[in-house]
């Protein structure tokens, strides 16, 4: 089989499309034809040399798929040749094939292209787990979601809007910030033009937020710390804006505040299915009836892998980048 190989001359890597080892599932695995795949700062990251992939899993990059069961594992049930599906992966993606534990699987609705089906896994698991495993988001409750026009940020938005939840979010263009209020942002901050404690003191008449979904790090910390009310939830997912802060622990413990720090891909598997099976339950159905939708920014072909990443790394993008894959020669 082909896939993404990083290559690097003169200290710039290269993604080049390129023959690889074939693989085989494991006994409670399928092997998946990959339709297509999708970008994600991990990518981007893994591709520099800085984030190496779980001991154990695919060196290839690529966090998700859509794609068609091709084989089976000895012990997989409930699965057959032919099945669309789209799943979460912990590497592997940027490939004509991938094998995948059978319970991590989504069945794709025949009506969705494999595109949209490859917008789904990284981004929408990741809000999830996030706005209501982690932060236990509630209906009464009033969210603010750093990087609104990101992938995990446009599906963030839409869970929480049907979840009952008001929506804040923050982002650099106005564009991006249009796209996110129609998607369900009642207030949309501008973090290069606002102050964003003013904004969301203002409109929130100076009881600040609930919940904050942060992919940026120690560059918002003590924002984040100011504007959430009593018992609120910090979710840190990204070190965008540095590893490092300085910490007032006073307002921590004068709030009864929580700063939750995770991650999705080195999960144990058995917590990843979980997830999966608790986000298909909940948000599955709505998708599939059209009330949320994945937000995809534009698709490029796997063998322009390079392009892609570029274009993410400027922040161009509002939605998901998807990368379409060839079929198996």
């Amino acid at each position: 089989m082909k896939a993404i190989v990083v290559k690097s001359d003169n200290m710039k890597s290269r993604l080049v499309w390129e023959e690889v080892p074939d693989i085989k599932p494991r006994p409670d695995e399928v092997l998946v034809d990959i339709k297509a795949t999708a970008v994600n700062r991990a990518d981007l990251l893994q591709a520099q040399g800085l984030y190496p992939p779980p001991p154990g899993e695919s060196a290839i990059l690529g966090l998700e798929m859509a794609g068609v069961v091709s084989a089976l594992g000895d012990r997989v049930k409930g699965r057959k040749i032919g099945d669309r599906v789209i799943g979460l992966l912990s590497g592997g993606g940027y490939a004509q094939q991938a094998a995948i534990d059978s319970r991590m699987l989504i069945q794709l609705p025949d009506r969705w292209s494999f595109s949209q089906g490859a917008a789904i896994p990284e981004v929408w698991l990741t809000a999830f787990s996030n706005l209501f495993m982690e932060a236990g988001l509630t209906s009464d409750e009033t969210v603010l979601i750093h990087a609104g026009g990101s992938g995990v940020g446009t599906a963030g938005i839409q869970m929480a809007r049907e979840a009952g939840a008001v929506v804040y979010v923050t982002a650099g263009t106005a564009a991006k910030l249009d796209r996110c209020r129609k998607l369900g942002a009642t207030l949309g901050v501008n973090y290069k033009q606002q102050d964003i404690v003013e904004a969301v003191m203002a409109a929130s008449q100076g009881r600040g937020v609930d919940v904050i979904l942060d992919p940026v790090g120690g560059a918002y910390l003590n924002q984040n710390l100011t504007l959430l009310k009593e018992n609120g939830r910090l979710v840190n997912i990204g070190l965008l804006g540095g590893a490092s802060a300085e910490i007032n622990l006073g307002t921590v413990l004068g709030k009864s505040l929580r700063i939750i720090g995770t991650r999705l891909r080195s999960r144990p598997l058995a917590q990843k299915i979980e997830i999966t099976r608790m986000f298909a339950d909940r948000f599955w159905p709505m998708l599939g009836a059209g009330k949320l939708e994945p937000i995809i920014d534009s698709v490029f072909k796997i063998e322009d892998a390079d392009k892609a990443h570029d274009y993410v790394k400027q922040n161009k993008n509002t939605g998901k980048v998807i990368l379409e894959v060839g079929a198996p020669d």
